[in-house]
C-alpha cells in the first residue's frame, strides 16, 4: 500500500474521531520505541501507524485499550477478594465442640423512636 487514506482505515475503525486518536497514540508509541508491525517505507509515524490499523497488524481494539491505560491517572488494581475469617468463637471457658451462650438486646421500633426523639442535633458552626 503506498498511499494511506481515510477511506482504508474507517472500515476498521467506524468512528473518524476514534481513529485519529488511535493512529496518534500508535505514532506516539512508534516514537517512544515500540516496534513496527508493518515496514517503514521511508513514511512517518503517523502514516505507519495509519498503515498499521488498515493492514490490521494492530488491533484496534487493543490500541483502545492502551490509549485508556495511558490517561489513566488512577489505576485500578484487581486484587483478589479476602477470603472471610471466621469468627473466633472458643475462649479459654468453652471447649472446642460447645457453642458459647449469645444473647442480643433487642428493642422494639417504638423504643428506638422514642430514643431517636431525645436526641439533639449538634449546633451549626460556620466552619
Amino acid at each position: 500500500m503506498a498511499r494511506v487514506t481515510v477511506e482504508d482505515c474507517v472500515d476498521k475503525v467506524e468512528n473518524r474521531f476514534n481513529l485519529v486518536l488511535l493512529a496518534a497514540h500508535r505514532a506516539r508509541m512508534i516514537s517512544t520505541g515500540s516496534e513496527l508491525t508493518v515496514d517503514r517505507d521511508n513514511d512517518k509515524n503517523p502514516v505507519v501507524s495509519l498503515r498499521e490499523i488498515a493492514d490490521e497488524t494492530i488491533s484496534p481494539d487493543d490500541l483502545n485499550e492502551e490509549l485508556i491505560h495511558s490517561l489513566q491517572k488512577y489505576v485500578e488494581v484487581d486484587e483478589p477478594e479476602s477470603a472471610t475469617v471466621p469468627l473466633l468463637e472458643h475462649t479459654a471457658a468453652t471447649a472446642p465442640g460447645d457453642q458459647p451462650d449469645v444473647t442480643f438486646d433487642q428493642m422494639s421500633e417504638d423504643d428506638l423512636l422514642a430514643g431517636l426523639e431525645g436526641l439533639v442535633p449538634p449546633e451549626r458552626s460556620d466552619d
